[in-house]
Parts: structure tokens; C-alpha cells; sequence
């Protein structure tokens, strides 16, 4: 299905919930990126052949979709006015300006519309893990448990996340959360990277459960000393299409693997960081990133936890499509995107996290990888977690 013509006019790959249906006045709504942002449309069916109405213009995506309860509007997250977090917005179907439902320092998503006329979401920030909270004519209410924190859980005591941008090898600007902890000594650093690698990290608690864990491990890291730097390299959302498809992805090339290396120098350039002490944090992606950076930079990166990473993209993909004619040349790209292909230049210190039954990742491209390094004396450790089905 598209939406015009190009090659970004096609619905998204991972298309938002509620972002399809069907509204008042006989309106079609659909998200579509022919812009080269995930955006809202609305589509008159009474009258054949009239174009798509871009519903939310801007350099933003849309996600969680959600109608009103007469069918008019839509209620929906976004980056809208504030590329590093999500906050909830509405827009009539009619068409109209989208108006803010929420702002501020926050990060609100899931919209959800229960009875009599009442809007609730998930609301989090720096201090306080993402609970359900209502939405009112003045903004967001107290969330519902917030009573429930515990008393040391304050932003008083955790330390700021800052926001910045740095410049990546080719000039690509990219997005950044930094932690600091107290103190004027140098300390050693850890650049956290996400999954997916279709996801974006926020300057506080994230909605999905494996982020929100992970940006308590940060602060925790930065309780305990540690410089935390956690990037939204390319191929992730929120910034659009043309980041989130970047030439050379991946098996293709690992064009996003500059934003890491760039990140790594940031990082030694900063008053606050050991330059001798940095390391890398990651799963599933996120672990391909480590790996990669372990092989690959050995002078940048000193130490690293790799939870669920790909090692070998051909033994993972190449059996796809065997009858492609440039199988030769993409087996040839993926072997050298791939951490094994620098596994000589590999002298980090490594932790290898791995579910035994992982049906995102196997788990024999971490047994592969211990092994390899195990046979070059490398000092690695190995976590395997029983039962375990996704990275």
C-alpha cells in the first residue's frame, strides 16, 4: 500500500498504533511518511480521486493513534516542538492546527480515552517512572500512584540529564543524553545504544519497559561515578525517514557505526571523562554496537557488556534469498560489517549476556563469539539466561 509516488511515500514499516481508521463526515485517516516524516493524513471518501490532507505538518513523527469518542479528531504522541521527547497532541480530522494536550520537561505517550470524556496517558520525566496519569483542561494531573515512590526517589537526588547534539564523522548532527556525577575528578565513561535499532531514547524514564529499565541503569551508572552518554544513533526514529533508512545500514555497510566512533571522541574531549576509561553498552542492536566498537576501535573502547548482539549478519540473514544477483557482493558487506571481521584487533574486556531460547538474536551468535575470543586469550565472561525468548 502508498501514498503517493517515491520511495518514502509507503506507510511505514512499523506503522503506529490506531494509525489507520475511520472517522466522522466519512473521513479516512492513515499515517503516511511522503513527506519524509510519519505524519497524519485524512482522506475524503465521498469524493473519489481527492488528495490525501496532511494533518500534521512539520519536521516531527506521529505515533499511538487514537480517535476521539464522536470520530471527529485524533488524539496521538509526538515529538511536535520538542524533537527529544513525546508529549500528547489532538487534531480534527476537518483539518486545524494540532494543539498540545501536554508539555514541558516530561515524556507523555499512550493516550487513552476511557468514559464520560476522560483522557489518560503514560506520563514519566527524570525522576519519576512512567505511570498512568490523567489529562485535564490544565494539563496533566498528579499521576495516579505517585504516592507509591519511595521517598529517595527525587530529582534532587539523581543526577541532571542534559541534552546536546555532536556531529558525526560525515557531518550527520545526532542526539544525545548525558549524564554527569558530582565531583571535578575525571571518570570513566559508558556510552549506552539502544535496540531495534527503529527507537529513540528520551532525557528520562522511557514507556517501554527494557528502556525504562535502562535509563535507571544509567542513573544508577552516574550514582556510582560513571560519565553516561546514551545516543540516538541513525536508523532509530523520531528524526525521520532519512535517518531511520540511511544508506549502507546494518549488514549494509553499518553506516550508523560513525555516529558511535564520533560519540566515543565526544566523549574523550570532555573535562570530565578519563580518556583511557571508556566502554560500550548495549543489546540486541545495541550489542551489535558494542561488539563492533570493541573490534574496531580497541584504542577508543576499553571494556564492554554485549546483552544479546549480532556477530555474524551473514549466518543470521544470508539464507533469506539465495537467488539474489548481488548475493556475492552483500555476503561480502555483511562479513565486514560484522564484529568477527575485526575479531584480531579485539583486546577488550567483554560481559556476554545471552537468553538461551532468543528468538530475535540466537544465542549461537554470542557461543561464536565467546569462542573466538576465548581462542585469542581475550578476557570474556558469559551470562546465559534460561528460558529466555527475547533480546
Amino acid at each position: 500500500m502508498t501514498s503517493g509516488a517515491g520511495r518514502t511515500t509507503a506507510c511505514p514499516s512499523s506503522p503506529p498504533a490506531g494509525g489507520f481508521g475511520f472517522g466522522a463526515g466519512g473521513l479516512f485517516h492513515f499515517v503516511s511518511e511522503r513527506d519524509g516524516w510519519q505524519h497524519l493524513y485524512a482522506l475524503d471518501l465521498a469524493h473519489p480521486g481527492a488528495a490525501p490532507r496532511l494533518l500534521t505538518p512539520g519536521d516531527f513523527e506521529v505515533e499511538d493513534v487514537v480517535a476521539s469518542a464522536d470520530g471527529a479528531s485524533l488524539i496521538y504522541t509526538s515529538n511536535q516542538g520538542d524533537i527529544e521527547r513525546r508529549h500528547i497532541w489532538q487534531v480534527a480530522l476537518a483539518g486545524g492546527a494540532p494543539r498540545a494536550l501536554t508539555r514541558g520537561t516530561g515524556i507523555e505517550s499512550v493516550p487513552v480515552l476511557a468514559g464520560e470524556g476522560k483522557m489518560f496517558c503514560l506520563a514519566a520525566s527524570v525522576a519519576q517512572p512512567a505511570m498512568v496519569t490523567a489529562i485535564t483542561e490544565q494539563g496533566l494531573a498528579a499521576a495516579i500512584t505517585a504516592g507509591e515512590l519511595p521517598a529517595k526517589l527525587s530529582g534532587a537526588r539523581l543526577p541532571a540529564t542534559t541534552t546536546l547534539v555532536y556531529r558525526s564523522g560525515d557531518g550527520t548532527p545526532i542526539h544525545a543524553q548525558l549524564l554527569e556525577p558530582a565531583g571535578k575528578e575525571r571518570h570513566p565513561a559508558v556510552i549506552f545504544l539502544h535496540g531495534g535499532p527503529i527507537r529513540q531514547l528520551f532525557p528520562g524514564f522511557h514507556p517501554m519497559g527494557y528502556y525504562h529499565d535502562a535509563y535507571a541503569m544509567t542513573q544508577y551508572l552516574a550514582s556510582r561515578g560513571f560519565v553516561v552518554l546514551s545516543i540516538n544513533y541513525r536508523g532509530g526514529t523520531g528524526y525521520g525517514h532519512g535517518f531511520r533508512r540511511p544508506k549502507g545500514l546494518g549488514e549494509r555497510g553499518a553506516s550508523e557505526y560513525q555516529d558511535v566512533h564520533a560519540a566515543g571522541v565526544y566523549l574523550r574531549g570532555l573535562a570530565s571523562v578519563d580518556a583511557k576509561r571508556i566502554a560500550l553498552w548495549g543489546g540486541s542492536y545495541g550489542g551489535y554496537l558494542t561488539a563492533l566498537g570493541l573490534a574496531r576501535d580497541p584504542e577508543l573502547f576499553v571494556a564492554g557488556v554485549n546483552y544479546a548482539g549480532v556477530t555474524d549478519w551473514w549466518a543470521r540473514k544470508g539464507a533469506e534469498d539465495t537467488t539474489a544477483p548481488d548475493l556475492a557482493e552483500a555476503r561480502k558487506v555483511a562479513a565486514a560489517t560484522s564484529p568477527l571481521a575485526s575479531i584480531a584487533r579485539w583486546r577488550a574486556p567483554v560481559l556476554v549476556i545471552h537468553g538461551d531460547d532468543d528468538i530475535n538474536v540466537e544465542i549461537s551468535q554470542s557461543i561464536n563469539l565467546v569462542r573466538a575470543l576465548q581462542r585469542r586469550g581475550v578476557r570474556v565472561e558469559q551470562m546465559v539466561l534460561p528460558d529466555q525468548t527475547t533480546s
